[in-house]
């Protein structure tokens, strides 16, 4: 599907079914990331993880982009639930002022804050492609 190298999802994405519109809409899809949870490999809360090839490439054209690896990443974040999905440059700069706020104000306050608004977000399917 990404023969021509990675891309970000856009609104009607070829790439994307009748079903998998649904999973996504609702985060059903991130179900199996409880996994990498489990493991220890991500966290429920912090900044999402961007594929390899799109963090190499903030890392070297977005300043303080890997600051925003001094946590572990996360299925939901402060990013995801206040931004929503980028799927360009300039939204991943501002995605990272968001995960750059929750890096330096890291706390249970805000974690129960982000984990309320994960809710809503999922209820209402704010910002899947």
């Amino acid at each position: 599907s990404e023969s021509n190298g990675p891309r970000f999802a856009q609104v009607g994405d070829a790439r994307v079914t009748r079903v998998g519109a649904i999973l996504r809409k609702y985060r059903l899809d991130e179900i199996p990331q409880l996994w990498n949870v489990i493991k220890g490999d991500m966290s429920l809360i912090g900044p999402r993880p961007e594929q390899e090839a799109f963090a190499k490439q903030f890392a070297r054209e977005i300043p303080f982009f890997e600051t925003r690896h001094f946590v572990r990443p996360g299925l939901t974040g402060w990013a995801q639930v206040v931004h929503g999905y980028t799927s360009d440059h300039s939204g991943a700069k501002e995605k990272l002022a968001y995960d750059l706020y929750y890096v330096k104000n890291f706390s249970f306050w805000l974690d129960l804050l982000i984990i309320i608004k994960t809710v809503s977000v999922i209820f209402r399917g704010f910002g899947a492609r």
